[in-house]
């Protein structure tokens, strides 16, 4: 796990604020791998609004993690599209 992915509190809630575009992806795939260690299947990843890139970025990833079911924009309640709610399997 990267060293971000270790100080990062792990309860479902991933805010990439804090995060630069380059850790992005590494850090998407860690939280889901300790997301799944804690027991924990939806997520919500925040990315912001902005210019799209994290959330380009951030869909990239999850389209590739073999772990990822299904995700979508948040509603207006959770976020809006400055978030993404993912949810994993639960094999």
């Amino acid at each position: 796990m990267s060293e971000s992915a270790e100080r990062y509190p792990i309860d479902g809630t991933l805010d990439l604020h804090t995060f630069s575009p380059g850790e992005v992806k590494s850090l998407v795939h860690d939280y889901i791998d300790a997301c799944l260690e804690e027991g924990i299947h939806e997520l919500r990843i925040i990315h912001g609004k902005g210019t799209g890139t994290l959330r380009r970025i951030v869909h990239a990833q999850l389209d590739r993690n073999e772990h990822v079911e299904n995700y979508r924009l948040a509603g207006s309640g959770g976020g809006s599209w400055g978030a993404t709610l993912v949810e994993l399997h639960k094999d």
